[in-house]
């Protein structure tokens, strides 16, 4: 074989080469992108808040829900998607989501009852002052 075949043959060997590397990208970043297309496995944004509330941020949650559910229903997967993204990262606990919360404008009101033990019984302030 003179030179110039053999370099023609070799020219001809490096290009199906570079031809086969560049399909193989073209393959791999089309995968890509069809993973990123494809919609995530359904998961619900409470059960995103579920894994960074910590303490008794759901109980916080959970009445922010029973007294604003039409705002309630806008914001959670709002928030839930600020998490997965990394926007919020590390645990909530009740006083952050409180003043998140009360930072939008959502007044959070609570039930409270205090109860006192004396004697070996549990009765409420109107009870014990009831009795004086």
């Amino acid at each position: 074989m003179s030179e110039d075949a053999e370099l023609d043959l070799w020219k001809r060997k490096k290009l199906l080469e570079m031809q086969k590397r560049l399909m193989v990208k073209k393959v791999e970043e089309e995968q890509k992108k069809n993973q990123k297309d494809k919609p995530k496995p359904d998961i619900k944004p409470k059960d995103v808040l579920k894994r960074i509330f910590v303490g008794r941020a759901m109980e916080v949650w959970d009445q922010a829900w029973k007294q604003y559910p039409e705002i309630m229903q806008k914001l959670e997967p709002d928030l839930a998607r600020l998490v997965m993204s990394g926007e919020i990262d590390g645990p909530i606990d009740e006083n952050q989501l409180l003043h998140i919360l009360r930072t939008i404008g959502l007044d959070v009101r609570f039930d409270l009852k205090i109860k006192i033990l004396r004697n070996g019984k549990l009765k409420t302030i109107s009870e014990k002052l009831k009795e004086k």
